[in-house]
This record gives structure tokens, C-alpha cells and sequence, in this order.
């Protein structure tokens, strides 16, 4: 009996409806105590501001480490960095700006992503299978027979393809930095085999 293999791909997509913000904050100092004292101290205005905004918080990972020069130690260097998730995405560019405004060490984002990927992820797999049937088709066409039963599907990867958008440093102003949601893709790729007729 003979088979055919293909491999096909579905691709949908989707309007963010969540983003992911990473902020890193740190502080310098001679020794690993003062600086993660000076840390603390910087950090009471970034934890009232994301309380106060009821974004939240997927992780706080603080570490603390000497810093060195030319190989020799200089002091010490205490960083937090946080990773919020917008489930309301109108609070994005105000709070962007507002962590801006406190000299963040890094800001990476927003991320976009899908709350909900279950209906994305079922239309991007029918578009893998119909993509590989299709593909069968030609490869049978071609050899003069015709395309019988499926007799296996593998799914080879689903994953979501998130275009990012770096959010940038302003003072408070974001209003030029394009921080609307973008399109999250669901991508689906499946191996078929094919019965040859």
C-alpha cells in the first residue's frame, strides 16, 4: 500500500487582548546591604503605583550582586524586576508613562498576548489539516493516483507568535509610542499520512 506524507500549517489571528510589561529597577551601592536598602527605598513608589492601578503582578525577582571594574570590585547592585500583565489594556500607556517617569533600569513591552486561545488554536488546526490535504492532493495528482483515507495525523507544534512592541522611556508622555494591541498569531502545524489509491 502506498502512503504520502505532508505537512501542513494553519495560521489565525487575533487582536491582544492582554499585554505583558517586564521593569527592572536597581541601586548602587558599596555594599550588598546598602544597596538593596537603597532598592527598597526606590521601590515604595513603584509598589504604590501598581497597587493603586490594580495591574497584576506575575513575578518580583530581586537580585542582588557585586558590580566590578576592570577586575575589581566597585560595590554592590540590587535589582527587582517585575512582570505586570494588563488585563485592561486603557491602563497601558498611562502606567508605562508613570514607571517611566521613575527611571526604571530596563522596560521591555508590551507583549501581547490572548487570553483565550482555545477557538484561535481549533480554526488554526482545521486550516493545518485542510493545508496538508491540499498538499496530498497535488503529490497524488501528480504520481496519477488519487488520495484515499487518512491514516495518521501528528501534531507537529502549536504555539502563539506574539509581535512585541517596545514601550520606550519617556519622562510621562507615551502618546507617540504606538501602544495599541496588536495581532497575536495561533499557529498550528500538523504531519498527515495519506493512503495512495
Amino acid at each position: 500500500m502506498a502512503e504520502i506524507v505532508t505537512t501542513g500549517t494553519g495560521k489565525v489571528e487575533r487582536i491582544a487582548d492582554r499585554a505583558q510589561l517586564t521593569v527592572a529597577f536597581e541601586a548602587s551601592a558599596t555594599t550588598r546591604a546598602e544597596a538593596v536598602g537603597g532598592l527598597n527605598t526606590r521601590l515604595a513608589d513603584v509598589e504604590q503605583l501598581v497597587q493603586a492601578v490594580g495591574v497584576r503582578v506575575a513575578s518580583r525577582q530581586l537580585s542582588v550582586n557585586e558590580r566590578w571594574e576592570r577586575r575589581r570590585r566597585v560595590g554592590s547592585v540590587a535589582r527587582q524586576q517585575y512582570v505586570l500583565v494588563f488585563r485592561d489594556l486603557a491602563q497601558l500607556p498611562d502606567l508605562v508613562g508613570k514607571l517611566a517617569a521613575i527611571e526604571p533600569a530596563t522596560l521591555d513591552g508590551p507583549h501581547w498576548l490572548l487570553a483565550e486561545t482555545t477557538d484561535a488554536r481549533r480554526e488554526a488546526q482545521a486550516a493545518a489539516v485542510t493545508d496538508a490535504r491540499i498538499i496530498a492532493e497535488g503529490y497524488a495528482a501528480a504520481v496519477g493516483a488519487q488520495l484515499g483515507p487518512l491514516l495518521k495525523l501528528t501534531d507537529e507544534q502549536t504555539h502563539h507568535a506574539m509581535m512585541a512592541a517596545y514601550g520606550g522611556a519617556p519622562a510621562v508622555d507615551v502618546s507617540n509610542l504606538s501602544l495599541e494591541p496588536e495581532l497575536v498569531a495561533v499557529t498550528a502545524t500538523c504531519v498527515t499520512t495519506w493512503q495512495l489509491l
